[in-house]
């Protein structure tokens, strides 16, 4: 989780940390944060063994983390938006989605992707797709044991506006 293999590997998983990961802190609190966050490393990095045992080539990055901050966030806040940038041939313009529709759409491109990847079908590259979708179903499920209580999508406020 804390090693990268390229400067934009780590310049990926950081602006996801950036935009989604402040507001789960902020609802699991800084003491359970980095427990939260580890544990759904190891679980990412469990599924993504799981999925291809005969792997070879290292495992580096800390997506599968980030992936789990992801689940959370989508279940604590499903109705949050987040500014998205996108580009349409030469032009590009800012579009408010939905974050529930922009981190499931991640979510089902990566689980299409590690599908076709160990069907043969796709390129991989040595991305650990199935990470990703190890951390972002543990961050759903373990999410709400994390939240500080008196807080949850119900409780907790909006969060600000992130930009993606």
């Amino acid at each position: 989780m804390f090693l990268h293999a390229s400067f934009l590997h780590i310049f990926g998983n950081m602006i996801f940390l950036a935009i989604f990961g402040p507001t789960v802190e902020d609802a699991v609190g800084r003491l359970r944060y980095p427990v939260f966050y580890l544990l759904g490393g190891l679980v990412a990095l469990g599924a993504q063994v799981a999925a291809d045992p005969s792997a070879t080539g290292p495992t580096l990055g800390a997506s599968g983390a980030i992936a789990a901050v992801l689940g959370g966030y989508i279940l604590l806040y499903p109705r949050a938006r987040v500014l998205a940038l996108v580009f349409i041939v030469f032009f590009f313009t800012l579009v408010e989605v939905p974050a529930v529709f922009l981190l499931g759409f991640w979510f089902l491109e990566q689980l299409y992707l590690g599908a076709t990847g160990l069907a043969g079908t796709g390129s991989g590259e040595g991305v650990a797709y199935f990470a990703h979708v190890g951390g972002f179903v543990f961050g759903l499920l373990a999410i709400r044991l994390f939240v500080k209580r008196g807080r949850g999508s119900a409780g907790a406020p909006q969060p600000p506006l992130p930009v993606y």
